[in-house]
């Protein structure tokens, strides 16, 4: 078991180098944006694909990674059976250009895989195998969004603590706050200079997802002493329900419904927020990866 973890870990290290080589000649422009939650049922992949989808219609290039491992299902809500999905890539069967899946609006999706426990605990150079693999896409896009699973695993943090900049999504629900402001905890206390946006979703109304986010931007200004920025709300719509029970995404079934434009405006906001430091795209990404295990190349 160990000679096999050994040998996993030199070949990241060689694909790492590798590819490193070959984005010398290459512009790293690629923004890397991680969508997580501190409790599951808050709409997150939902959230991120019409988002993609969004981004996608004020001309960005954008790839969605489903990085909800083991549990991946931007594949359902879409109605789409992929062929390979990131499973394969773990296996060392497919490159991560080899199974990328063209979605709405020209939107380019890497299917995560669900129901595969092996996914759902990876070691840590299995992991380090798929961030390496993803910093291959660099230059082939504009921003990557990365839908995470939720809550506190070390799957998750991996990639929420790796990435330019994170957006917490959460409901009114108290179970959902707590859990949000916990991740927010956990989030700033590794790495304190994170950029973090907070999306409300399912708020009845705009009073009530301000008090929300306030509450949120209050409780982490105090007791961390770090701050979180309000990116926009997304109200109660029925006509999300509807769009996810006919596998189409609502931005495309219901263009005018509430939701919809409200996900236009969180895509609007978040393409005028400046560039995000010096050491930001997948180059970035894959050093704080590094770094959070302990192995900064």
């Amino acid at each position: 078991m160990q000679d096999q973890a050994y040998k996993l870990r030199l070949l990241a290290q060689d694909l790492h180098r590798q590819v490193e080589e070959e984005l010398k000649a290459r512009a790293r422009t690629a923004r890397v944006i991680t969508v997580t939650s501190g409790k599951g049922g808050v709409g997150k992949t939902n959230f991120s694909l019409n988002l993609g989808i969004a981004l996608q219609k004020l001309n960005k290039r954008t790839i969605l990674i489903d990085a909800d491992l083991g549990m991946a299902n931007v594949d359902v809500v879409l109605g789409l059976v992929p062929r390979y999905t990131l499973y394969d890539v773990i296996k060392g069967e497919k490159e991560i250009d080899e199974i990328i899946v063209e979605g709405p609006d020209g939107l380019k999706i890497i299917p995560g895989g669900s129901g595969i426990q092996e996914l759902a605990n990876l070691d840590r150079e299995r992991l380090e195998s798929i961030i390496t693999q993803i910093y291959r896409l660099d230059g082939e896009a504009d921003l990557i969004i990365i839908d995470t699973g939720a809550g506190l695993s070390q799957n998750v943090m991996s990639f929420v603590l790796a990435a330019d900049e994170v957006i917490l999504l959460t409901t009114p629900e108290p179970t959902a706050i707590t859990d949000a402001y916990g991740l927010v905890k956990n989030l700033f206390r590794h790495r304190p200079d994170s950029k973090v946006y907070l999306v409300v979703n399912m708020a009845e109304s705009d009073e009530e997802a301000e008090m929300v986010a306030r509450k949120l931007e209050i409780v982490t200004q105090k007791f961390l002493q770090a701050q979180i920025t309000c990116l926009g709300y997304i109200l109660n719509d029925p006509h999300v329900a509807r769009a996810v029970k006919m596998q189409v995404p609502f931005i495309i079934s219901y263009p005018s419904a509430r939701a919809s434009r409200r996900i236009k405006e969180v895509a609007a906001r978040l393409v005028d927020v400046p560039d995000y430091g010096e050491e930001k795209g997948l180059k970035g990404f894959l050093d704080r990866m590094l770094a959070f295990f302990g192995r900064r190349q």
